[in-house]
């Protein structure tokens, strides 16, 4: 993104909403329908290792974490979307507070969740 020296930007309480899915195909196509939705400004993807307890077993899966950065008003929307996506039975989703967050990228954020963004 380009610098500003506009630092009057409001104030706007960002989130990070993160869910884990089983593969790089379905992370993908969750990100990009999402980030088209405007329910998240972007979304990022990352391969993980996941030790976890499921139905009283200890379970070892490769997963893919999803990371959509987003407005707080937006988390309702966004995890009711991530969740009809989804394709486990109890998909994690949770959300974690950006701040202290750059003003001008908080804005951007807030712009590309909005119903029309014209911005970069």
């Amino acid at each position: 993104m380009p610098a500003s020296s506009d630092t009057s930007a409001p104030v706007v309480h960002c989130i990070a909403v993160v869910t884990t899915v089983a593969t790089l195909g379905q992370a993908q196509a969750m990100a990009r329908t999402l980030v088209e939705q405007r329910l998240a400004a972007c979304a990022q993807i990352e391969p993980i290792e996941s030790f976890y307890r499921w139905k009283g077993a200890l379970q070892h899966d490769n997963e893919q974490r999803v990371l959509f950065k987003t407005v707080a008003e937006r988390y309702t929307a966004l995890a009711e979307a991530i969740r009809a996506l989804h394709g486990y039975e109890l998909p994690a989703i949770h959300a974690l507070a950006l701040e202290p967050i750059d003003p001008l990228y908080a804005g951007w954020i807030a712009l590309q969740c909005g119903d029309t963004a014209d911005s970069p």
